[in-house]
């Protein structure tokens, strides 16, 4: 039990172990695509040079280095398919922007059960991007990255009331971050969790690189806006 100053105790979430067969991650195209210093070199020890130049400022390399913010390199994993997605979405936190689930200084792994609930997260996020640019014409395509996870999770399926799912960022990600940090700390995988911006969906935050298994690459979507909020996907051949 935990409590909050000036109220009853608050049971703390339930736990549980789950082993998930096929999770989806969505990822913008643009990483799926050739590396970018390609074009500009015209050998093999060119191209060299230019990754060692790309790595001095990449957050990732950075990390798999030495570390990062709050994540270090030994958490990370190498060796395996699309190590460097999963270690990507780590060490790109947003600076001074947490997540729901993670500080500013740690990413997460964040996946959901279908394409569907990732499309409509997504969605609604480059919306809002949209509405602060003030312009709503874009066009974007994201690839699934499909992953197995297993493990014992903090479970928040049956508890959509949970302050860390509000669905203003101001008030839902200090308690969800709160959330992960403990469940951090006590070697939990992550949070399953009632997708708040798809009604029925449910959503995984992987807090540790190496609960990310089986990474392949699955289908291509684009999502287009078209002078308003309201945006259509379409699943490319």
């Amino acid at each position: 039990m935990r409590s909050v100053a000036g109220s009853e105790p608050v049971a703390a979430p339930p736990l549980t172990r789950e082993a998930f067969e096929r999770t989806v991650r969505l990822v913008s195209s643009a990483r799926l695509r050739e590396a970018v210093m390609a074009p500009l070199a015209d050998s093999a020890d060119e191209l060299a040079l230019l990754a060692e130049i790309e790595g001095a400022t990449s957050g990732r390399l950075i990390a798999e280095h030495r570390g990062r913010g709050g994540l270090g390199s030994k958490e990370l994993v190498y060796g395996v398919p699309h190590a460097h997605f999963i270690n990507a979405s780590f060490a790109y936190a947003r600076p001074r922007q947490p997540n729901r689930f993670n500080p500013a200084t740690r990413g997460a792994w964040y996946a959901a059960l279908n394409a569907e609930t990732c499309i409509a997260e997504v969605g609604f996020h480059l919306t809002n991007a949209l509405a602060e640019a003030g312009d709503f014409n874009a066009v974007v395509e994201y690839g699934e990255m499909i992953a197995s996870m297993s493990g014992v999770f903090v479970d928040l399926r049956e508890e959509p009331a949970h302050p860390s799912l509000h669905p203003d960022p101001a008030q839902g990600y200090p308690p969800g971050n709160a959330l992960a940090g403990q469940a951090r700390a006590a070697g939990h995988n992550g949070i399953i969790y009632p997708s708040v911006r798809h009604a029925g969906g449910t959503c995984i935050a992987a807090l540790w690189p190496n609960v990310v298994q089986s990474v392949v690459q699955g289908a291509m979507y684009r999502l287009t806006w078209s002078g308003g909020p309201e945006f259509d996907c379409v699943e490319l051949a």
